[in-house]
C-alpha cells in the first residue's frame, strides 16, 4: 500500500516541473548536494504535460534474450507483476529497471501496457528503457524512458517489488518519486512534510531576479540590485 501524502502537497508537486522540486529540496535541507536526480537526457512521451508524482511500485524486465525460466513459471510471474500494480492506494508511479541497458531492445511501454495500468490508477512510468507507440498511449499517463524502439523483443518480468537503479538513481519501493521532461528525483522522506513551504519560498525568491529581468530596459545595475535581495531572501 503506498505511502499518505497531504492533498495540497500533492496539488503543488503536480504543478510544478522537476528542476523546482529539485532546487526546492536543497532549500528544505539548507544546503546544496542534493544527489538523487537522474543524469543525461531520458526521453519523454508527453514533453508538454504535467510531471508524474507518486510513490514507487517498482519491478525488473528483460528482453534480448527468451526467458530461460518454465514458461508457467514466467506466466505466473507476469500475474503476479500486474496484480501487485493493481493494488494502488493514493499517488502510484510504476518504476522499472530493464537489465539489459545500456542495450535495451524491448518495449515495455506502449499502448496496451499505459493503458491497463492508468485504469489500475498509476500516475506514469519510469524506465531505462524503450517505449513506443507513441501516437497511441494513454492519455494522460506520461512515460519518461531511456530511449523509444519498435520492438517488445522476448520482454518479460524478472522481479517485482525489488530495489531498482536507472539513470544514476537507486529507487525502492515506497519512494517518493517526481518525473517530467527533465528526468527523475526522488524526494527525501525527511522534506516531505517541509517541501511546500520550501517550493513556495523558492517560487517567491526567484521572482526577485525574473519579474525585474521582464521590464524593459533591464540594467546590470539593476540586475545586481535584484541579485543583491535574492540572495538575502535564500539566507
Amino acid at each position: 500500500m503506498a505511502d499518505e501524502i497531504d492533498s495540497d502537497l500533492l496539488k503543488v508537486l503536480q504543478s510544478v516541473d522537476t528542476p523546482t522540486v529539485c532546487n526546492a529540496i536543497e532549500v528544505a535541507q539548507g544546503k546544496r548536494g542534493f544527489s538523487q536526480f537522474t543524469r543525461g537526457t531520458m526521453l519523454c512521451s508527453d514533453p508538454d504535460g504535467r510531471a508524474m508524482v507518486g510513490f514507487a511500485k517498482t519491478a525488473k524486465i528483460a528482453a534480448t534474450e527468451p526467458p530461460k525460466e518454465n514458461s508457467e513459471i514466467i506466466k505466473e510471474r507476469r500475474m503476479d507483476y500486474y496484480r501487485y500494480m493493481s493494488e494502488t492506494s493514493g499517488p502510484t508511479v510504476v518504476v522499472i529497471e530493464d537489465v539489459d541497458f545500456p542495450n535495451c531492445i524491448g518495449a515495455y511501454w506502449g499502448e496496451i501496457n499505459t493503458k491497463v495500468h492508468k485504469r489500475f490508477g498509476l500516475s506514469g512510468a519510469l524506465t531505462n528503457g524503450v517505449m513506443r507507440d507513441l501516437g497511441d498511449l494513454a492519455d494522460d499517463f506520461p512515460v519518461v524512458a531511456g530511449s523509444i524502439g519498435p520492438s517488445h523483443g522476448f520482454v518479460h518480468v524478472c522481479e517485482i517489488d525489488t530495489p531498482v537503479s536507472l539513470f544514476g538513481i537507486s529507487i525502492s519501493p515506497g519512494d517518493l518519486v517526481h518525473a517530467d521532461r527533465h528526468g527523475a528525483i526522488v524526494i527525501p522522506k525527511e522534506v516531505i512534510n517541509v517541501l511546500k513551504d520550501a517550493i513556495d519560498k523558492l517560487l517567491s525568491s526567484e521572482k526577485l531576479i525574473l519579474d525585474p529581468a521582464d521590464k524593459k530596459g533591464f540594467s546590470f545595475d539593476d540586475f545586481k540590485t535584484a541579485w543583491n535581495d535574492f540572495e538575502r531572501s535564500r539566507t
